[in-house]
């Protein structure tokens, strides 16, 4: 889809191209102060990853797409995130329990649900100890039959990161309606 939209980045449905505000607001308020390393996963075009280089964080930021990456570069020439190709089910060993701040915005999400539980695993092993997890998705109780993409997490699939070391440390759900709600919270490893 990245190649597809050239260089029509609007075209791209999910692309708002600026920082999530949601993330933005947590910088602000509970994260505030922080600082560290950080990883973005699915990157997209960059603009969390250039957020969070703004505050001062030492970033890494990965995508699947090489477009995506390449468009993300293009973007911010002078930036000082280090944008990767990586694929989550395959991440680099030298980034487990590396990263100080984590933050993930429907990425698991995204993913076919078969996919789910070793893309949760591999989000929460690039968590360093003491380190969070900034997490953002869209949440239901169970998946629905014929549902698309993007498919709404359950709570089954955010416990795999509970499994995987993490605890909740805050966490907001808003309902969107009878079953569907949106989830974000932050996760930390302990040391």
């Amino acid at each position: 889809m990245y190649a597809a939209a050239g260089d029509d980045l609007e075209a791209l449905p999910w692309a708002s191209l600026k920082p999530f505000p949601l993330l933005v607001e947590w910088l602000a308020g509970e994260g505030a102060g922080l600082s560290g390393k950080a990883l973005v996963v699915g990157t997209g075009l960059g603009d969390d990853a250039e957020e969070l280089a703004r505050r001062g964080f030492e970033v890494t930021a990965f995508d699947l797409s090489a477009t995506a990456i390449e468009r993300a570069r293009e973007r911010f020439p002078d930036s000082t995130v280090d944008y990767r190709v990586a694929d989550l089910l395959d991440l680099p060993v030298e980034w487990r329990e590396r990263f100080d701040l984590v933050v993930e915005i429907r990425t698991l999400q995204s993913l076919p649900v078969g996919d789910r539980a070793a893309a949760a695993a591999a989000i929460a092993g690039t968590v360093a100890p003491g380190g969070l997890l900034w997490l953002f998705a869209l949440g239901r109780d169970s998946h629905q039959p014929g549902e698309t993409r993007p498919w709404p997490v359950t709570e089954e699939e955010l416990a795999v990161l509970e499994a995987a070391g993490l605890q909740w440390e805050s966490r907001r759900e808003d309902l969107l309606d009878a079953d569907l709600y949106d989830v974000r919270g932050t996760l930390r490893r302990a040391r």
